[in-house]
């Protein structure tokens, strides 16, 4: 125990407290600039089983926020580097990773195996899967999200606490990190608040960031906080969460030149982000005006979808499938990797 002696030597905490750690199974969704930011304290601190569930590879982009990565481990899994880092940084916490993007099918699952559930991700779709597979499974939430300079914290589903959804009743998809940009010490900032915030739930002291909305701004090193109820609709139920997140998965396709003289291609990111493409039938609709445009669109053509990562690409392909379009797909490929395609056809 001369490990955690500084810490249990605290009156909050003791041998009791380091014990409940010992004990305890956090499951971290994503292993991305919050989960690098976190997961070495929770491991430090003696949290005895750590789950990391994430299926994206390390790229040169992340390296600047996401510091349990190195040049030499790119193109390898996160979950697979954090892995070792930790085990290296305390032999003794236990790390299961899973290779794979969190999901309808697999969420449910996951989840009954562990005491608290961090979110650390940057899709708002995976935080409506990841707060109604929480309540499901009667599990508490930890929550975190950055935009460029300003993070947001909060705990759901706590005690029977207030949900995401209590929060946020309809879904605005926002820029991921990639499209909007952030600093890295933001993200830091943020994912040690979150770190916080699990170490009270084990150990049952302080106070928990339940019905609360943290916001901090690091630019100008101010905070806010915003209460928050709870709502009794919707009923999260089993029932809920098959209708809401048991579709069938919306599959890519990658680009070919056949496809230029095949179909229209619908831009769905932000008039001001770039490159901005020069192409046959293209059409540009920001995905939150898509509602409305689709329906001066001939649901009997052909749609390719792209965005930026291809996040809304596949938003929107579900919105107009929903709206009875049936040829409609989303590219895999992004506006940066079309563009040189398309450039490289032409040439």
């Amino acid at each position: 125990m001369s490990r955690y002696q500084r810490q249990i030597i605290l009156p909050q905490i003791g041998e009791s407290g380091q014990q409940k750690l010992a004990e305890s199974r956090v499951l971290v969704i994503g292993a991305g600039g919050l989960g690098c930011a976190l997961l070495p304290y929770l491991a430090a601190s003696g949290v005895g089983t750590l789950g990391i569930v994430d299926g994206d590879r390390i790229e040169e982009s992340n390296l600047h926020r996401q510091v349990l990565y190195s040049a030499k481990d790119v193109g390898r899994f996160k979950a697979e580097i954090a892995k070792e880092r930790l085990e290296e940084q305390n032999p003794d916490c236990v790390i299961e990773v899973t290779t794979e993007f969190l999901s309808g099918k697999n969420a449910l699952a996951l989840f009954a195996d562990f005491d608290v559930i961090v979110d650390a991700t940057d899709r708002i779709s995976v935080r409506y899967l990841i707060n109604d597979a929480a309540v499901v499974t009667q599990k508490p939430v930890v929550y975190g999200s950055i935009h460029r300079f300003e993070g947001q914290v909060s705990v759901f589903n706590y005690q029977n606490g207030p949900t995401y959804r209590c929060l946020f009743p309809q879904a605005v998809e926002a820029p991921s990190c990639a499209e909007a940009g952030v600093l890295g010490t933001a993200v830091g900032l943020i994912g040690m608040l979150q770190a916080q915030e699990v170490m009270k739930i084990i150990l049952g002291t302080g106070r928990v960031l339940s019905g609360e909305l943290l916001i901090y701004n690091c630019l100008n090193a101010t905070q806010e906080r915003f209460q928050f109820t709870k709502k009794e609709t919707p009923q999260i139920t089993e029932a809920f969460y098959k209708e809401k997140h048991l579709k069938e998965e919306i599959q890519t396709l990658n680009f070919h030149p056949e496809l230029l003289e095949t179909g229209v291609f619908i831009d769905v990111r932000q008039p001001d982000e770039q490159p901005r493409l020069q192409m046959h039938r293209l059409i540009e609709i920001p995905l939150g005006e898509l509602e409305t445009a689709q329906q001066q669109l001939d649901p009997d053509e052909t749609f390719y979808v792209f965005c930026q990562s291809g996040k809304r690409a596949k938003l929107a392909v579900e919105q107009m499938r929903d709206s009875g379009f049936t040829g409609v797909k989303a590219l895999q490929e992004g506006a940066r990797e079309l563009n040189q395609l398309i450039r490289v056809e032409k040439l």
